[in-house]
C-alpha cells in the first residue's frame, strides 16, 4: 500500500482516480483520491498532476471534466462514498 504525508500525519491510499486534461498545448491530469490514516480516518484529496507528481494547488474542472469525473467514481466506490455520491 502507497504511504503519503498529509497535515494530519501519514495515510495509506485506498484509491485514486485520475483525469487527463488538456488546455490548449499543455497536458496535465486531476486526480482525486481517498486516503485513511493509521486512526482510520478518511481524506479525499484533490491535487492536479504533471509528469505524474501531485502537485498543489487550486484543480480547475470544466463541465465535461466533471461528467468524466462522476463515470470513473463508478470504478471507485469507497471513494464515491467517501464524497457522498452514489454511481452506477
Amino acid at each position: 500500500m502507497t504511504k503519503t504525508a498529509t497535515p494530519w500525519g501519514a495515510a495509506t491510499l485506498v484509491e485514486r482516480l485520475r483525469l487527463a486534461q488538456r488546455a490548449g498545448e499543455k497536458r496535465f491530469s486531476s486526480v482525486v483520491e481517498l486516503l485513511e490514516t493509521a486512526r482510520g480516518e478518511r481524506l479525499v484529496r484533490f491535487a492536479y498532476s504533471t509528469g505524474g507528481a501531485a502537485r498543489r494547488g487550486p484543480v480547475t474542472l470544466r463541465a465535461a471534466d466533471l461528467e468524466r469525473l462522476h463515470r470513473a467514481l463508478a470504478k471507485t466506490p469507497e471513494l464515491a462514498d467517501a464524497l457522498g455520491l452514489e454511481v452506477a
